[in-house]
């Protein structure tokens, strides 16, 4: 006999008093990996701006702060944008979102999409980008998304962290000796062991964290290199991962590859790409400012 894990905690952290509006530990999770998010984000910068620019200390605190506090505003709003469009469009029927329009913004019933998240985020900081060429002049935006892969991936722990929580994400039925038992599945599955795909991918994230943050500076030039990196390792696992987990889509039938998995593909070759970008940067063979 194998004695599986039984999971089922209770999703809701607590109630709003007289309004009695529930409050998730998944909405707590993902506001807690925002908020360190922030901080990882001030500290790179400030390692970063040390070694182009001419600033003293002072006003490179005072650059650093107006710096990761715009930035955190463009990329909180594009990820929840990004992910709550990306789930619609990609995992949702969208007939249902066309009868009942005002679904769409009903984020705190559940319906977010990393992939979706990703692409916000790319975009949202493509419009710094743009807005802040005169205060922060050395900046490109393949070097602004270097600066957010450590936060990334710290915030990606949590979330999915969040969905173990939540009961979410699931993976499918295992017999390994770690294999959870979900009490309450969010999709209404009957409660067998599965892999905890949730864990699996906290725990790369995690990992992948550490080892980012540890060559932050050594892997920064030529620009996009780290980016890279982030999206051909990340994504590749994403890719990987994804045979272990239930399909979500209700947009794909029984195929040889998930939604995840399409998903995945456009995201590695984006890191593929800024790879070669910075390689020929690295040989001299173009000379662009980083």
């Amino acid at each position: 006999m194998v004695g599986y894990i039984f999971w089922d905690p209770n999703p809701t952290a607590f109630r709003v008093p007289f309004i009695d509006r529930p409050i998730a530990w998944y909405g707590i999770i993902f506001a807690v990996g925002f908020f360190l998010g922030f901080y990882l984000l001030l500290s790179l910068f400030k390692r970063y701006a040390r070694t182009c620019s001419d600033w003293s200390e002072g006003v490179l605190k005072k650059k650093a702060l107006l710096f990761s506090e715009r930035l955190a505003v463009y990329v909180i709003i594009a990820t929840v944008v990004g992910a709550r469009l990306g789930h619609i469009l990609f995992y949702e029927k969208w007939g249902d979102y066309l009868a009942h329009p005002f679904d769409i913004i009903k984020t705190w019933e559940g319906g977010l999409a990393s992939h979706g998240g990703v692409v916000g985020i790319l975009i949202g900081l493509t419009l710094f980008c743009f807005r802040s060429r005169k205060e922060f002049p050395f900046l490109s935006i393949r070097r602004i998304i270097d600066l957010m892969v450590v936060p990334s991936l710290f915030v990606g722990m949590l979330i999915r962290l969040g969905n173990f929580v939540n009961q979410e994400v699931l993976g499918v039925g295992a017999t390994v000796p770690w294999a959870i038992v979900f009490g309450h599945p969010i999709d209404g599955s009957f409660p067998v062991p599965r892999h905890p795909a949730q864990l699996y991918e906290a725990l790369f994230y995690f990992l992948s964290f550490i080892l980012f943050w540890r060559l932050f500076s050594k892997l920064l030039y030529p620009a996009g290199r780290l980016a890279g990196l982030f999206f051909c390792t990340t994504f590749t696992f994403r890719f990987f991962v994804e045979f272990i987990k239930v399909e979500q889509s209700h947009l794909i039938g029984q195929q040889w590859l998930t939604m995840g998995q399409w998903l995945s593909i456009p995201m590695i070759l984006f890191g593929a790409a800024l790879m070669k970008r910075s390689r020929k940067e690295r040989e001299g063979s173009i000379d662009l400012k980083a």
